[in-house]
């Protein structure tokens, strides 16, 4: 059985989805701040965190960089009443998996929280190689010359959608459903955000990408060889 924390100050939602998640047939603790997270999580070996944003003390957002900092790679899903493209990148690039704005229907969470188990459950993988670099998809981890590479969550999700389609033109929408594992609006342009992040980090000149190449007024195709 999966074993899921809940943490968010609404008792009534707290109710509602512990009482939903257990029909479903998860095993859930529901605590209302981080104080009573950390002491649930130093007690029991939990499968999935549901993080809310907004917590009395420190916030979802603080509680998700320590936790990441610490080594956890609890699967996490973040619930944010906020609705701005930037705090959802905030979220996604300090460690969460996946965000649900709120008022939600309690059969998407269900939905993210199987997706997000079945990426982190997925059999080993191979490695990828593309100029110095080197993804390695099981380990969740990118190098370069034998040197790590800092990568966040939500970087290392969009490399290994476009290292794994190589030469194969992606679309935004396909993007942004392969790398979050959800629907999203059709005007949700925080890829274009990402993206420019991503060449910062493995291009040596963003401005001419050697990598990563703009398709105008569709996507981004993915080029893993050397020649610019």
């Amino acid at each position: 059985m999966i074993r899921v924390l809940l943490v968010d100050d609404d008792s009534r939602l707290r109710e509602l989805l512990t009482r939903y998640l257990k029909e479903q047939g998860f095993a859930v603790t529901a605590v209302a701040d981080g104080h009573d997270m950390d002491k649930a999580l130093s007690r029991v070996p939990y499968d999935f965190l549901i993080l809310d944003v907004m917590l009395p003390g420190e916030d979802g957002l603080s509680l998700c960089r320590r936790l990441r900092s610490e080594g956890h790679n609890l699967p996490l899903l973040m619930l944010t009443a906020r609705g701005s493209e930037a705090d959802r990148i905030a979220g996604l690039d300090i460690g969460a998996d996946d965000y649900l704005s709120k008022p939600f229907n309690p059969r998407e969470l269900v939905a993210r929280i199987n997706a997000i188990l079945r990426r982190h459950n997925a059999p080993a993988a191979k490695k990828l190689y593309f100029g110095p670099y080197t993804l390695d998809l099981h380990a969740r981890s990118l190098s370069a010359a034998g040197a790590q590479v800092e990568i966040t969550t939500a970087e290392f999700e969009l490399l290994r959608v476009l290292a794994t389609h190589p030469h194969q033109p992606l679309s935004r929408d396909t993007l942004m459903q392969l790398a979050r594992g959800r629907d999203h609006t059709p005007f949700d342009r925080s890829i274009d955000v990402r993206i420019s992040r991503l060449r910062r980090l493995i291009e040596s000149d963003p401005s001419r990408p050697r990598f990563i190449r703009t398709l105008w007024g569709f996507g981004y195709v993915f080029i893993p060889e050397d020649n610019p």
